[in-house]
């Protein structure tokens, strides 16, 4: 948490300046494409990483699928995740996020800045809608990052159990899965250190809907974590 408070008081001027900006963005969102957006993502997370002395080793990026959209699932570790993923993903991409979560300051505003997704886990109504929302979405292009663990407390390099539910947004869409490996991700706002720090975004080849088609929702968490997981092991010496 220590760092959190360091990059929130040393980029002080320059979150004002992108919270006025996502605000203005928001309010004159015609004049905007996706890419506008995702450039002005981008940017503030690079200014974070920065000034908070994160660095982020980016592999893989040559499996991203070139064209139509996608979900990318990934193990989760911290807040820092989707930060990670988002500065190593060159194409504009979104996030699916706990409806809870999602409305803490600078969080909320980056979340509508990239136009992404808030699923609230209490209204099973909603949920639903919010799925197919996504779906659509995918359908038409547009590529999601999903957390299917569903929480990152204590996490660290561990991979919990895949909840099969958040598979069906790929299921539902046919689209490619892209299973994500984030290692160390949990340190920069997880350890209570100034100390320089070096994360890790994997992109691993995806998994295509003929490859899938077949398997249950179960199944498919499953496999993608045993992708997750052999990677983690692989690295990390387990």
């Amino acid at each position: 948490m220590l760092r959190i408070f360091y990059v929130i008081i040393i980029s002080l001027p320059f979150i004002l300046f992108y919270l006025c900006k996502a605000g203005y963005i928001e309010r004159h969102t015609e004049r905007y494409t996706e890419e506008d957006r995702y450039r002005v993502a981008r940017r503030a997370v690079s200014i974070m990483q920065r000034n908070g002395m994160i660095h982020t080793d980016v592999y893989g990026t040559e499996n991203l699928p070139k064209e139509g959209g996608y979900v990318m699932y990934s193990n989760h570790q911290g807040k820092y995740d989707a930060l990670g993923i988002i500065s190593g993903h060159p194409a504009p991409c979104t996030v699916m996020i706990d409806d809870k979560r999602s409305h803490q300051l600078v969080t909320s505003q980056f979340v509508t800045l990239l136009k992404g997704s808030r699923l609230d886990k209490s209204d099973m109504k909603s949920q639903l809608k919010t799925i197919l929302d996504v779906v659509t979405q995918v359908k038409s292009g547009r590529r999601y990052i999903i957390f299917p663990e569903g929480g990152y407390d204590h996490n660290r390099n561990e991979v919990h159990e895949f909840l099969p539910g958040a598979f069906k947004c790929a299921m539902k869409s046919k689209s490619p899965i892209v299973p994500v490996v984030l290692i160390d991700s949990y340190k920069p706002f997880g350890v209570n250190s100034l100390k320089p720090v070096k994360t890790q975004v994997h992109f691993l080849r995806p998994i295509f809907f003929e490859d899938y088609k077949e398997m249950n929702s179960k199944e498919i968490a499953e496999y993608t974590r045993s992708k997750i997981v052999n990677v983690i092991d692989e690295i990390c010496g387990k």
